[in-house]
């Protein structure tokens, strides 16, 4: 599948990037879909979010799901050649990381991340070559850890000063902003989670700015 997508708009990277992005999230949704085995209704709304699916393509959609949840292929194999889409991007490859937080969008939209998603998520993140920092940094936009939440959504050291703080914010608030994504190629309905990234690293700010100034 990830073979045809690659083949198909060889000579279009700007659309092969749209498509190849549309086929991972519908793919990879799947295949996490049967790790836990069950698909609730907020899952499948929240997947309507980021893909709005004309009427007359919604029968194909359905069909490439399918197709995906019934693959005898691990859903290793196939994230490995979902890897090979970033080409040479290396480690933390901005699209892959779309991916993975596009995931998590999924599967916390019941409210709750099951241990067998979580598994799921973090092995996919690994063989994006996600780095363990970065990984945990998209889980805590998704997931409440407690008390280091807010440094760890921004991927920050705790202790350092406000001006360092801000001047990183800033930096992830460029990087995550919706133009930004739309230019990597990420199809216009992600905005949904490009909304909910930046709402996530801007509450984690004015908690971090709050305490700072209080101290």
């Amino acid at each position: 599948m990830v073979e045809a997508v690659r083949t198909l708009f060889a000579g279009d990277p700007e659309l092969r990037r749209k498509v190849a992005f549309s086929v991972a999230m519908i793919a990879l949704s799947a295949k996490m879909a049967k790790a836990d085995g069950v698909v609730t209704q907020d899952e499948v709304r929240a997947f309507q979010a980021i893909f709005e699916v004309p009427p007359q393509e919604a029968h194909n959609v359905a069909r490439l799901y399918d197709l995906a949840k019934r693959d005898t292929a691990g859903f290793e194999a196939y994230a490995r050649q979902m890897a090979g889409l970033c080409g040479n991007g290396g480690p933390n490859c901005m699209m892959l990381e779309d991916i993975l937080d596009g995931l998590f969008y999924i599967a916390t939209a019941d409210g709750v991340l099951h241990e067998r998603e979580e598994g799921f998520l973090h092995r996919v993140a690994e063989i994006f070559s996600i780095a363990e920092d970065h990984y945990q940094a998209i889980l805590a936009r998704h997931v409440q850890l407690g008390v280091a939440d807010p440094y760890v959504v921004l991927g920050i050291e705790r202790g350092r000063p406000l001006a360092e703080v801000k001047k990183h914010y800033r930096r992830l608030v460029a990087e995550n902003h919706p133009d930004k994504l739309m230019g990597r190629g990420l199809p216009q309905e992600f905005i949904a989670i490009a909304t909910t990234r930046l709402a996530a690293i801007n509450a984690a700010y004015e908690i971090i700015e709050r305490s700072l100034q209080a101290a």
